[in-house]
């Protein structure tokens, strides 16, 4: 089977942009592919975060991943520091990847103007650290969401300048660009992200998920109950994408353009219908809430399994760059 690799920080509770955008298809990818998938603790600390919430943090995801369809039967699993193999590599990388490249990131732009005060090189170095998060595991392929596609392409470039100056030993990667339609957070203005605090958590209780639906921004074509309204421009309808049937989503639809359904009804109806998704998933998580030595055991045995692979991968990109053994 091919390689996917895939990884997710543990920067704060799974939101349904994360379900949506991330991992309903890593779930279904477990059954067409050799998939690995990290929580990428390294790539969390180059933002502000609280050192003493980390290992928590990295748990919790963990075991959101579990819960949400993850199959360690299926699937490798594990946390990305556990393998300390990824820093090795990424410095290896760092010395065929130009300065210009990384300056150019849009992520690596977007996060620096909203904190310039916390500029680091960790920052502007993420996207060869995902390269070797990749790499070290020759991953053929990585679901990407279209707002990644820059930085697998950094990836897919590093990979072409290694293997021009050393030999071909990286595969370059390939993208499995989602069908899923970019959610928007409540304030339908940018990305759902746990930095901007716009989200919907996966876990969220029917109450919260109706508490956070309620006050999410619709389309501004609807101004009065009694104006048509336009679907395609609206992100609520966006989620209804993921969670409501398609031929509900298409009486919706039509229902909105003739304004015979409101905004507040509309949102009801998305409301009712990510409960009954998300409902076994957070019945899941509750139970391995209660089993953390569970998890850990998964975790543990992800750890020991890409460690084995890492270690032989990079023993061949040392080889290759001429290092004395």
């Amino acid at each position: 089977m091919k390689r996917v690799f895939s990884g997710i920080q543990p920067s704060g509770e799974a939101h349904l942009g994360n379900y949506a955008g991330a991992l309903k298809n890593w779930v279904r990818l477990q059954d067409e592919y050799e998939c690995i998938y990290c929580v990428v603790d390294y790539h969390a600390v180059t933002q502000p975060y609280e050192s003493a919430e980390l290992p928590g943090k990295t748990l919790d995801m963990a075991t959101s991943l579990l819960a949400a369809g993850i199959d360690p039967e299926k699937a490798t699993l594990f946390v990305q520091s556990a393998v300390p193999e990824h820093t090795e590599l990424a410095w290896l990388f760092n010395c065929v990847t130009p300065l210009g490249e990384l300056e150019r990131m849009t992520q690596f732009k977007d996060k620096s103007a909203r904190n310039r005060k916390n500029i680091t090189a960790g920052l502007l170095d993420y996207p060869v650290l995902q390269a070797a998060d990749i790499m070290l595991y020759k991953a053929e392929y990585v679901p990407v969401g279209e707002d990644q596609v820059q930085h697998l392409e950094l990836s897919r470039e590093i990979v072409r300048r290694f293997n021009t100056r050393y030999g071909d030993v990286f595969p370059e990667p390939q993208p499995i660009l989602s069908t899923a339609k970019r959610i928007l957070g409540l304030d339908g203005q940018a990305k759902m992200s746990k930095s901007i605090g716009n989200t919907l958590p996966m876990l969220a209780t029917a109450e919260e998920i109706w508490d956070g639906l309620k006050t999410g921004v619709t389309c501004s074509k609807r101004v009065r109950l009694k104006d048509p309204g336009e679907p395609d421009e609206c992100n609520i309808f966006t989620i209804h994408k993921t969670f409501t049937p398609e031929e509900k989503q298409m009486e919706l639809a039509t229902a909105c353009r003739e304004a015979s359904i409101g905004c507040f009804d509309c949102k009801k109806v998305l409301a009712a219908n990510i409960d009954e998704t998300m409902a076994p998933i957070r019945e899941r998580y509750l139970e391995l809430k209660g089993k953390p030595e569970v998890v850990r055991e998964v975790l543990a045995a992800g750890a020991a399994r890409c460690r084995s692979i890492a270690g032989e991968v990079l023993a061949e990109a040392r080889a290759a760059m001429g290092f004395f053994k």
